[in-house]
């Protein structure tokens, strides 16, 4: 057992940090308080930093910026349950070489199956058993150092396109549930697993040139002058040209740039049209706009599933929105009532 000294801090959205030098980072996810610190003690005990987490909407947000060696994570959690939130982090290029440990209480094969389907690497039963954990904490640490070849730039992006959710004033929502519609939206229409890669990586870098906006405009519930709406347009243009470094990955520039035109031609910033408008870019203002409605903002209360569904076909009857993507696309929130 290692000396380090811990320290356990409680940071302002309630996720507890704690430290040990120089070890290897372990993030424990579970909204069972109990049963987390049980894990943190086991992980303690051996002298491991933990990162942790009672809440599956953070995961991601703590993912990116910790990097942990391991995540650790409960199966049966309100909000995203732990098979979703992996989706997400193997879908994302700066957290998709993170080993995942799901932990399960119950030993049935569907479970196992399932998840190593998604790509985690462990299932493990709770209660957790010291001798059979740490062996794979280990390798699997070991695992992720000699995998990790993430370029840092995309790490920086994501980091600033998280301080930019962070400041925005009419943003209440985490951008997790955003990227698990995109990637589900991505799964009903078949899409290959580079084009969902690609819209998941859009909901949180889609909006990263609101960085130019000055906060009285971004926060302003009055109507906007002419000039401040030419300020925003902009954010799609500056937003593509901060993403750059990125020019492997030249569907999600597209994305960013081109999520704000319109069927008819009238959107921003290059007035396209129709078949014009990269299809990535359709998908994925489809599933914008209805997290939007859906969502809570300061000058908004949010929509029902059927009034937001509502909303959007009269903006397809005003020629704004691909009539069939929108047909597919509310066939799809039907079914799933997402």
């Amino acid at each position: 057992m290692s000396n380090c000294h811990n320290i356990s801090t409680l940071d302002r959205q309630g996720r507890f940090l704690s430290t040990v030098s120089n070890s290897c980072k372990i993030m424990v996810v579970d909204d069972q308080p109990l049963s987390l610190l049980q894990a943190v003690d086991l992980i303690h005990y051996e002298g491991y930093n933990s990162i942790e987490c009672l809440d599956s909407r953070e995961v991601l947000t703590l993912a990116f910026e910790h990097q942990p060696d391991v995540i650790l994570m409960d199966i049966v959690m309100p909000e995203i349950n732990g098979f979703e939130v992996a989706k997400m982090l193997k879908l994302q290029p700066q957290t998709k070489y993170i080993p995942i440990v799901l932990m399960s209480v119950t030993d049935e094969p569907n479970l196992w199956k399932q998840a190593f389907n998604i790509g985690v690497e462990e299932v493990i039963l709770k209660p957790l058993d010291h001798n059979s954990l740490f062996p794979k904490l280990k390798i699997l640490s070991q695992q992720k150092r000699l995998n990790e070849g993430l370029n840092q730039t995309q790490k920086v992006l994501f980091s600033l396109a998280m301080a930019i959710e962070e400041r925005s004033i009419n943003t209440a929502q985490s951008p997790l549930k955003l990227a698990n519609l995109a990637m589900k939206f991505g799964q009903y229409l078949q899409l290959s697993d580079t084009d969902i890669e690609d819209l998941v990586s859009a909901a949180y870098l889609h909006d990263i040139g609101t960085v130019s906006i000055p906060d009285y405009i971004l926060g302003k519930s009055t109507p906007l002058t002419p000039e401040e709406k030419e300020v925003i347009r902009q954010h799609v243009i500056i937003g593509e040209q901060i993403c750059q470094p990125l020019s492997n990955r030249s569907n999600l520039l597209t994305i960013i740039r081109h999520h704000h035109e319109k069927w008819d031609g009238t959107g921003y910033p290059d007035e396209l049209s129709q078949k014009n408008i990269p299809y990535l870019a359709q998908v994925f203002q489809m599933v914008d706009i209805y997290d939007a409605l859906t969502s809570e903002r300061s000058y908004k209360s949010s929509y029902s599933i059927d009034h937001s569904l509502e909303i959007m076909e009269e903006e397809v009857s005003k020629g704004w929105r691909n009539p069939e993507l929108f047909c597919q696309f509310k066939n799809f929130i039907l079914n799933n009532r997402l």
